[in-house]
């Protein structure tokens, strides 16, 4: 017939017509969502997070090879490089946990003044509050 008419005619897809693919499927594990369903039983994994995180799981461990690392140093120039950098990241972290404080000030006092910008009128209301809980503390 004519083929080149197929070369011109436009494309249109209607709503639901088409390449329709996608995932509707609620994620339900969006407070969980760091625990991997692979990961051996999940349910047992999701357990066991609750008991201690990987962090601190992970900074019990660091803090025993510290220690035995100590009493007795790694015979091995890779080994001891390895000790030097465990060592190093365990001191960031405690710094991290350690700056947490201001950290949480200089959060505070930024949504204060967020919410005092645009609710200056409860700003009485937010007065008694902080004051309740900093009286109580």
């Amino acid at each position: 017939m004519f083929p080149w008419f197929f070369v011109c005619s436009p494309q249109v897809f209607l709503p639901f017509s088409g390449s329709v693919a996608q995932r509707i499927e609620p994620n339900t594990n969006w407070f969980i969502d760091h625990i991997d369903p692979s990961a051996g039983n999940a349910a047992i994994e999701q357990q066991a997070f609750g008991v201690a995180s990987y962090g601190r799981q992970l900074g019990l461990i660091s803090e025993v090879l510290l220690d035995l690392a100590a009493q007795q140093a790694p015979n091995t120039p890779q080994g001891q490089a390895s000790l030097a950098r465990i060592a190093d990241i365990q001191a960031q972290i405690g710094r991290l946990k350690d700056g947490a404080p201001e950290r949480l000030i200089d959060d505070i006092t930024c949504l204060v003044g967020q919410f005092k910008g645009a609710h200056a009128d409860a700003m009485p209301q937010l007065r008694e509050a902080l004051g309740q809980l900093l009286a109580d503390g």
